[in-house]
């Protein structure tokens, strides 16, 4: 891969993860203080990063793999994703503001493929060379949140600014996907179904019984999941943290330098420990969220978000790992599709609706919430779900692929995952 390819690849990467962390992060809070928005329309607003993730496989699917080069796809998806963030802003209230965020999940989701889609194609060994494009991802969305809390936004209730800022950028992604090297479809003029397209055919996955417990647990721990994405910048924001977005952005730090490190816990460690230290680590960060604040325990709040490394990686990314060796060579994508549906489609749904409604539940005024209940519920959840997986959870060293003859693959070979 020429330097020239490596460049424009990167930039796509930062532009890709910017766009999605200049406004997410803060969206909890935008909708409660300049909305006036309730706790379940906030959850019903993150629910449609579920609805994206659900409707993405058909886009993708559908569209970029059989008719159009995914590069111009990308680019048009962002160009009308920016007039749609535009339109956001200019929202006067919550029912006004829905439908285009709504649209906007719809569109953007899918483009988390195309990247991928697009860098992959111009690699030669993605295994050594797609890491150091995908850095710049995570780097787009940490700079996100630091431009946030630099320019005081959640502290002067400008807000409104993080979704111009998004479409700005969404425009200028949509403008350069169309200069990105040509990535043809490589499905023209095949069918699939609804269920390949969905990743259904990797169902049979479930006929193991370990890897049926590890995708339960997987639904059920998107549920406290939820909690953190919604509100978790609400929470800093009124418990007085300052900067919050910015300070957030130490949770991807966290996520990057535990991500290196995955190799050498999973050599080490082994799935059923790795996955049972992410959950774990859920648990004790919703701790420290509700017995955290501004003043003495000000440490609990840092460290909660610095957790978000280890709650992320070791669940979501050894997750992925475990099901890249269960599936096989012929069930690799579909297996990753179908995972992916699985927890920010079913479970991310059911997190959002339930968050929203405790959110409501233990709201004492108008700028004033009981966190310390909010928090625990999520604590709780994430608690059943550890000791269920740990109480029946059987790890088989050397696990062969169940719809392959294929041998397990190494760690290198999995797919790429967003921030979490």
């Amino acid at each position: 891969m020429s330097t020239a390819i490596r460049i424009k690849l990167s930039l796509m990467m930062f532009l890709e993860f910017f766009i999605w962390g200049a406004w997410f992060v803060t969206l909890g809070t935008y909708l409660l203080h300049n909305l006036n928005a309730s706790g379940t329309q906030v959850g019903v607003a993150f629910l449609t990063q579920s609805i994206g993730a659900i409707v993405a496989p058909f886009i993708v699917g559908l569209i970029a793999d059989r008719y159009f080069s995914a590069q111009k796809i990308l680019g048009v998806l962002h160009l009308a994703g920016a007039l749609l963030l535009w339109r956001a802003s200019s929202a006067p209230d919550f029912n006004s503001f829905y439908p285009n965020i709504l649209t906007y999940m719809v569109l953007y989701m899918p483009t988390l493929a195309l990247v991928n889609s697009i860098a992959f194609r111009q690699m030669q060994n993605p295994q050594k060379e797609f890491a150091q494009v995908r850095v710049l991802g995570t780097l787009g969305w940490i700079v996100a949140g630091l431009t946030i809390g630099w320019l005081n936004w959640e502290q002067t209730n400008s807000l409104q600014a993080t979704f111009l800022m998004a479409a700005g950028a969404a425009a200028l992604l949509g403008v350069f996907s169309f200069t990105l090297p040509a990535t043809p479809p490589v499905k023209s003029g095949q069918s699939s179904s609804i269920g390949d397209l969905l990743g259904l055919e990797a169902i049979g996955l479930l006929k193991n019984r370990s890897y049926l417990i590890f995708f339960l647990a997987s639904i059920a721990i998107c549920i406290p999941l939820a909690f953190y994405y919604g509100f978790t910048n609400p929470f800093l924001n009124e418990v007085g943290m300052k900067g919050a977005a910015a300070i957030q952005s130490m949770g991807q730090v966290s996520e990057l330098l535990f991500m290196l490190a995955i190799p050498l816990f999973f050599s080490k460690l082994g799935v059923k420990k790795m996955l049972a230290i992410g959950m774990g680590a859920w648990v004790l960060r919703y701790i420290f969220f509700a017995y955290g604040n501004g003043d003495s325990n000000y440490w609990m709040l840092i460290a909660g978000i610095v957790l978000h490394g280890v709650c992320y990686d070791f669940f979501f990314v050894t997750g992925q790992i475990y099901t890249d060796n269960l599936a096989g060579e012929r069930f690799k994508s579909s297996a990753q599709g179908f995972i992916t549906l699985a927890t920010y489609g079913v479970g991310m749904l059911i997190g959002t609706l339930l968050s929203g409604d405790i959110f409501d539940k233990y709201t004492l005024g108008s700028d004033s919430h009981d966190w310390r209940m909010i928090w625990l519920i999520p604590a709780g959840i994430a608690a059943v779900v550890l000791v269920l997986f740990l109480l029946f959870f059987r790890e088989r060293s050397g696990a062969v692929a169940t719809n392959s003859t294929e041998a397990p693959v190494a760690y290198g070979e999995t797919s790429a995952v967003a921030p979490g």
